[in-house]
């Protein structure tokens, strides 16, 4: 039977809500963390402390969602978790005191790391439905909502909103949005009827592809937590110049991210993934070897133009693997993915405690290169040809 593409498209939209809402959900909290330092008069450190129970929350999560989403579904777990996070962001904004502002952040963590991998088992599964690669897009949505949440906290504060009643009205609000994109997913039975493994061995490709993210997310987080401290620090630029490094850095992501499914389509994934990894490596060599403010802030743009497309094009081959459980596939990855996000800057804060930052930052170009090395390993021959037509059964809601 034909695809009903009227259907597709539906399901489609349904998961770039999604995906625009934990970014707009996550860019509002970013906005009010230092409203939420203030407000629990808390440290440097101790904020430190509170915001990695966050990471410990969705580290540990994660791997355990490969295995829910396998037997119940991604339509199911993306509902569930989606709400629970929202919910969990309203518990996070009351807190009172640390000692329920922490386990707070914890569960914020780990719903929004099952959230993480059971919406890209979703897109994925579309992905599939669709016959040509549209992850991209996805994750553009997430950064163009991440951009509008934090312009949005960026506008309440200057209204003098407090942070508490901000991410609260903020919350319900998505809430009902995600209600309504929740009853549009693609059914159960596109990814609950796999009958591998819940909890399989990771195969040769998975380590492969676990390792290509590992990279890109360590480049990622090593230019979130350091590009504007380069910027300032041995190029001795002024702050708001020093700013404009990470923002050209989000900026170019989330723009190659509106193409990226355009490019993975014409040069396939290998192709794309090494062309990725090669602009970001040129484009940090770059910034650190003319060493001027501006050049920084060129370089940085084309290190996030490359960067923007890798996790997707991953995540869409990691959830094509055979013999693996979708879900279980995109959780073993997105682990190590993270695991690198959050290695990326100690690692760099380190190596420059030793040596100097841009040295260090030097790190990060062997890194970006290192995708582009292991870029054969994304469109390798043991992941299923996506289909071009399936089922109607599938399709409909």
């Amino acid at each position: 039977m034909p695809v009903e593409w009227s259907a597709v498209r539906n399901h489609r939209l349904a998961v770039a809500a999604i995906f625009f809402l934990n970014g707009a959900m996550l860019g509002s909290f970013a906005s009010r963390i230092p409203a939420l330092k203030e407000a629990h008069r808390l440290s440097e450190a101790t904020l430190g402390l509170a915001l990695l129970a966050i990471a410990a929350g969705a580290v540990l999560a994660m791997p355990l969602s490969g295995g829910l989403i396998a037997r119940l579904g991604s339509r199911l777990m993306t509902t569930l978790m989606v709400l629970l996070f929202l919910g969990q962001m309203v518990l996070v904004a009351v807190a009172p005191n640390m000692l329920l502002l922490v386990p707070a952040l914890f569960l914020l963590g780990a719903f929004n790391g099952t959230l993480d991998v059971s919406m890209n088992s979703q897109g994925v599964a579309v992905e599939k439905l669709h016959g040509s690669p549209i992850l991209s897009s996805f994750h553009a949505a997430w950064s163009f909502g991440s951009l509008a949440g934090a312009a949005a906290g960026a506008g309440v504060i200057w209204l003098g909103v407090g942070f508490r009643v901000h991410l609260i009205a903020m919350a319900v609000l998505l809430f009902v949005c995600a209600v309504v994109a929740a009853g549009r997913l693609l059914p159960t039975t596109a990814d609950a009827q796999d009958r591998t493994p819940a909890f399989a061995r990771p195969t040769g490709k998975l380590v492969l592809l676990g390792a290509v993210v590992f990279c890109g997310m360590l480049s990622e987080g090593a230019m979130a937590d350091w590009s504007a401290v380069y910027i300032a620090g041995p190029l001795g630029a002024e702050q708001f110049i020093a700013a404009l490094g990470f923002t050209a850095f989000s900026l170019t992501m989330a723009f190659t991210r509106v193409f990226g499914d355009r490019l993975a389509a014409a040069w396939g994934p290998t192709k794309m993934t090494r062309r990725s990894g090669l602009l970001a490596a040129g484009g940090l060599a770059f910034a650190l070897v003319i060493g001027t403010p501006w050049a920084a802030i060129v370089g940085f743009a084309l290190v996030g133009a490359g960067l923007g497309n890798i996790v997707p094009v991953v995540f869409s081959a990691a959830g094509r693997v055979q013999g693996v459980a979708s879900g279980t596939a995109l959780a073993a990855v997105a682990t190590t993915g993270y695991t690198g996000f959050l290695a990326g800057p100690p690692l760099i804060g380190l190596t420059a405690q030793v040596t100097s930052l841009p040295l260090a930052l030097g790190v990060v170009v062997i890194f970006c290169a290192l995708v582009a090395l292991l870029a054969s390993s994304v469109g390798s021959a043991d992941t299923e040809t996506q289909p071009g037509a399936v089922e109607a059964g599938v399709v409909g809601t």
